[in-house]
Formats: C-alpha cells, structure tokens, sequence
C-alpha cells in the first residue's frame, strides 16, 4: 500500500467532519478492538438444514442416513455468550441471532450474481450435532470442516455459540477439479475465537490460479484474533528514523484466504481483530489475499472489527463485489500509513525500505495493481475510523486499471484526523481520475452535511 502522510503534498479539501455528532447503532453491537491489515503489491438458496442430515450425508452429530460419529461430551453454550467481547446484541425474529446486512437500504442499480445468493444446502455432506446444543462440539465441527462439501448443523432449536479453539483448516484442491465448501450456520450458530485464534485459514500455495470457493452463509463469527509473529527487525543504518514498525503477519483476525474465492453471505463479523501495528497487515474480520477470481460479499454486517489496515476486510491483489451490507464501528489502528521510500529508510522489511506502519481503511482496503475493480452496492457504511485514510474505504490501484465502483450506498460519520486525499468523505483512493462518479449514494460527515458526487472540492463541517 502506498499512501503515506509525508509523500501526500497535494491537499485536497476535504475533510472528514470529526466530533461532530454520532450515528444510531444497527443490528449486533460488538466490542472489541484488535489489529490490522493493510497490504503490499506484488506482483458459491436456502437456509441450510439444521433439523436433521441430508439423505447422501453423513453425520458428525447424528442423523437419519450416513454414519454417525457420536455426541461428545462437552457442551457450548446456547443462545450465544451475550457477555463476551463481541458477542451480537441486535436480534432477528429467530430466536435472538442478529439480523445481518444494511438495515436501510440495497443495491438496486446492479443485479446480485449468483455468486452473491445463498447455496442450496438442503442435501448437505455433514451434520453437525445430533439435535441438542451439547452435541455441537468444537471436535465435531473441527472434523467436520476439515472433510469439506457442505457443513450444515443440528444444535436444537435455539441460536448456539461454538468455541473455537485452534484455527479451522477447510480443504483446498490438490488435482485439476476445484474444491467447493460451504459452512451454512442455519442463522443459528455463532463461531467464536475467544480472542485467541483465527477463525479459519483456507491457504493455498498458488497465487490468483486457484478455482476453489468457500461459503459462509447464516452464520456469525465473533472474537477471531491473528496475532503477528513476524516482527520486523529493527533498523540499524541511517537513515531509520521513518522505518515501518509492527509486524508483516498476523492478517484476518476471522478469516485468512490465500487465492481461490470467498462468498459471505447473510453473515455477522463481531470483535474480530488482527495485528495491531505494520505497514502490510490487517483485515480485522477478513484478509483476502492474491486471488485471480472474484469474491462476494452480500448482506452482511461487519461490526467492532479492528487491525492495523483494514478494520473490518483487507484486500491484495484480489477483487471482490459487496452488496447490501452494513460496516459499522471499524478501526484501522496502525500509524503512519506506508511508502517505501529509501531516503527515509535504509532498511528492507520484505517489501522494500518501508516507512509507515499502517493505519489506512477503516472499514474496507484494497490494495494492488491487479486491475480488478472493488465494487460498492446498497452498503451502509458509518462510525468507522482510520488514523490516517480512508476511514470508510481505501484503493490503491498501484498504477493498474482497478477502479473504486460505488451505487446505493451511504457513507456517513467516518473518522479520520487527515483532512486532505480524500476523493469523498471517507474514502481515499489514487484512481479519482478513472473511477466513474458514485451512482445514488451519500456521503455525509458527523454534522450531516453531505455530498453526492465526490471531487477536491468537497469540504465537511468540522
């Protein structure tokens, strides 16, 4: 990501609307506060069964057909731990699991793909649990997910909270046919890392080749945590003054994908973080990184999720389109954003002489010279903060053809102290000149004074 303060010397005039009033919570509420993703460049409905097991499945719990591994003994909780950091407040008409997406609006000027619909998971691999919230075990969905195919649950009839307790691993492909996984919570079942592991990794060894998707639909993951181990090293020569600090690991607090495609669907990302402090970490709730096909994202809500780059999703040479879904409460904490610049530091940190340690993208981050576009539709995007840009979003096209597309949405009461490279109020990006002006949208500071279309000559109440 290259975007740092001291490069910035044109300033435009518009700033962010800081202290100025506040937005109205919607949905879950989370708390929580992690660390972050940034990047470097370099260069698939229903609601799935959660009554009994599909007639070709087997079973992890128990179910009519297939092969049944057994209840196990320890119990998660059911109805969710309402006292944990980052567990949903807000409730649908199912039990208390939070209602997911933009409360307030959708995206009516592109049709949703199929890739952005719910998959049919009436007929699923595997059930897990055998009808009571004790049988829906870490062990069960551990085993289960590792299988892969199409993961849905039978936990009773109330919402149910799994602790996960190491890192969920789906399979990726191994020959030339790609592997397809979907995990269906059946708006029921909430994953949470105890802010102590990351949700789930499903790594590939390629890079932007890989045809595999994952699915995580009616399902809600709270409390994931990537914590850096790769700290860079201090520099020793001059100059170092400006060098990067933090870590280049510890991206996606809920989720870590390396190529291939993800589709959230109808989904909750609550408390999520990742590595607080680099130049080229982050994603809070998502890091996706370098993958040659699209990713979807529809009528989701990321709340409270928090890295050093991009609060809630961070994006590296990797397109995706998100639709009707609501940010809110999203905290890119890092500082100094990033630049490799020489004259200020004689150090390499893998990416080059670094200087910044992140702080851009408060709710979504995109970086890289893929050429792919970050498509915006009927999302409601508010409350987030950046301490340097883009508090609602952030794209660096590094130069490629990529372009920052926004239709139906809101952007409103995001934060950030920089007042100038801001192509709308809370959004920053380098293709102002390529990106098409946003279509039935708003964008609107702390005191409500909003903006239609976005230009340098914008300005907010502060």
């Amino acid at each position: 990501m290259h975007a740092r303060r001291a490069m910035l010397s044109v300033s435009f005039a518009v700033a962010l609307g800081i202290g100025c009033g506040s937005s109205t919570s919607h949905g879950s509420n989370a708390s929580g506060q992690g660390d972050g993703g940034s990047s470097s460049s370099s260069g698939p409905g229903g609601n799935g069964a959660s009554g009994s097991s599909g007639a070709n499945g087997t079973s992890s719990g128990a179910g009519s057909s297939g092969t049944s591994s057994g209840p196990a003994s320890e119990s998660s909780s059911s109805g969710g731990d309402s006292g944990q950091a980052g567990a949903s407040s807000g409730t649908s008409g199912d039990g208390g699991f939070p209602v997911a997406g933009n409360p307030s609006g959708s995206c009516t000027t592109l049709t949703l793909p199929a890739e952005a619909q719910p998959v049919d998971t009436s007929s699923p691999t595997t059930v897990v649990g055998m009808g009571t919230s004790a049988s829906c075990t870490f062990q069960a969905l551990s085993t289960a997910v590792s299988a892969g195919g199409v993961i849905t649950f039978n936990c009773g009839p109330d919402p149910v909270t799994i602790s996960v307790t190491s890192t969920l691993t789906p399979p990726i492909s191994t020959s030339g046919s790609p592997v397809h996984i979907v995990i269906d919570g059946g708006s029921k079942i909430t994953l949470d890392g105890g802010k102590s592991v990351r949700i789930i990794s499903w790594s590939h060894a390629t890079w932007r080749t890989s045809q595999d998707t994952l699915t995580l639909q009616h399902i809600q993951l709270s409390n994931g945590k990537a914590s850096g181990t790769k700290q860079i090293a201090a520099c020793t020569t001059q100059p170092n003054a400006q060098c990067s600090t933090g870590y280049t690991d510890g991206q996606g607090g809920a989720v870590f994908m390396q190529d291939g495609s993800l589709r959230v669907i109808d989904s909750v990302f609550t408390g999520n973080e990742a590595a607080m402090l680099g130049p080229d970490t982050g994603g809070g709730a998502l890091y996706l990184d370098g993958s040659g096909t699209l990713s979807y994202i529809a009528q989701s809500t990321f709340q409270n999720n928090s890295a050093s780059n991009a609060g809630a999703i961070g994006m590296l040479w990797v397109g995706a389109n998100i639709y009707n879904s609501l940010f809110e409460g999203n905290s890119a904490v890092g500082t100094g954003a990033n630049n490799v610049d020489s004259s200020e530091c004689s150090c390499d940190d893998g990416n080059g002489d670094q200087v910044g340690s992140g702080g851009n993208g408060g709710a979504i981050y995109k970086d890289g010279g893929d050429g792919v576009n970050l498509t915006l539709c009927g999302d409601l995007v508010e409350n987030n903060t950046a301490t340097e840009f883009g508090a609602g979003a952030f794209l660096t096209a590094d130069g490629s053809a990529a372009k920052l597309v926004i239709d139906d949405c809101v952007f409103t009461d995001n934060h950030s102290p920089i007042s100038y490279w801001n192509w709308c109020m809370g959004v920053s990006t380098d293709t102002t000149s390529t990106s098409p002006q946003p279509v039935s949208s708003n964008f609107c500071d702390g005191c409500n004074k909003c903006q239609t279309t976005c230009s340098s000559a914008a300005t907010c109440g502060m």
